[in-house]
C-alpha cells in the first residue's frame, strides 16, 4: 500500500480506528468482515456490524503479499501476465519502469482486483491511499488505467531514489521513505519484511516470464 501502513487495524463502535504504534496487521482468519458505507452526511463510514437501511460494500483486506499467515508459496503460485497488459507496458515505457516490477507490486498488493479498498482506505491495484492518489495525479483511484498510472509514477521516483535497489524500493513502497531512512535500510516491521522477500520473488519470476 502506497504510503505508510504500520498501524494495527481496530473496529469500535462503527467506527475505523488506528492504535499508532503497532507494527503488525491482524491476520486474515482472525480479521471480521467489514463494511464501507456513507453516513447521512455522505461520508465514508466503517463497521464490523452489517449496516441496515443503507447501500454498503465489502471491503477487502487489501496487500495480499502483506498477510503475515499466508499459506502462499509464492515461488508456484500463478502469475498473472495478461491482466491490464497494455496499460502495464504502455506505463512502464512512460516511466521507464520495468513491467515485471509493476505487475510484481500490483500482485503482492491486489492481486489484481480493480476494485480493491483496504480498511485504511488505500485503493485500487496499487493500493493508493487518497491523499497520495492527488499528490500523484489520480483522479479515480478505482480506474486500472489512472492507478496504474499514479503507482507507477511513485515507483519510478523510488527507482530514482533508491539506484534500482528494488529491496528498497518495495520497503519505502509499503513502509515509507522516511522508515527506509529511519533504520538505514528496510524497516524491521514483521509486514514488511515478508512484503520485500515476497516481491522480490514476484518480480523474478514475472522477469522470467518477460
Amino acid at each position: 500500500m502506497l504510503i505508510y501502513r504500520k498501524p494495527k487495524f481496530s473496529i469500535f463502535a462503527g467506527i475505523l480506528s488506528l492504535n499508532a504504534g503497532l507494527t503488525m496487521p491482524v491476520t486474515m482468519a482472525e480479521e471480521p468482515l467489514v463494511y464501507q458505507y456513507n453516513s447521512k452526511t455522505g461520508i465514508p463510514s466503517f463497521t464490523d456490524i452489517e449496516p441496515q437501511g443503507v447501500r454498503y460494500k465489502l471491503v477487502e483486506f487489501g496487500c495480499y503479499a502483506c498477510n503475515l499467515s499466508s499459506m502462499v508459496n509464492w515461488h508456484n503460485t500463478p502469475l498473472n501476465t495478461a491482466a491490464y497488459k497494455d496499460t502495464i507496458e504502455q506505463t512502464a515505457f512512460l516511466h521507464n519502469v520495468d513491467p515485471a516490477l509493476i505487475r510484481a507490486i500490483i500482485h503482492a498488493e491486489s492481486h489484481f482486483k480493480e476494485q480493491a479498498i483496504s480498511k485504511v482506505g488505500a485503493q485500487g491495484l496499487m493500493q493508493l491511499m487518497p491523499a497520495t492518489a492527488i499528490e500523484l495525479g489520480v483522479k479515480d483511484s478505482l480506474n486500472a488505467k489512472d492507478n496504474i498510472n499514479g503507482g507507477v509514477k511513485h515507483l519510478a521516483k523510488l527507482m530514482k531514489k533508491y539506484r534500482g535497489n528494488i529491496k528498497l524500493v518495495a520497503a519505502a513502497y509499503n513502509a515509507g521513505e522516511g522508515a527506509v531512512k529511519k533504520f538505514g535500510g528496510i524497516p524491521p516491521y514483521s509486514e514488511t519484511v515478508v512484503y520485500v522477500e515476497r516481491v522480490r520473488i514476484l518480480h523474478s519470476r514475472y522477469r522470467q516470464q518477460s
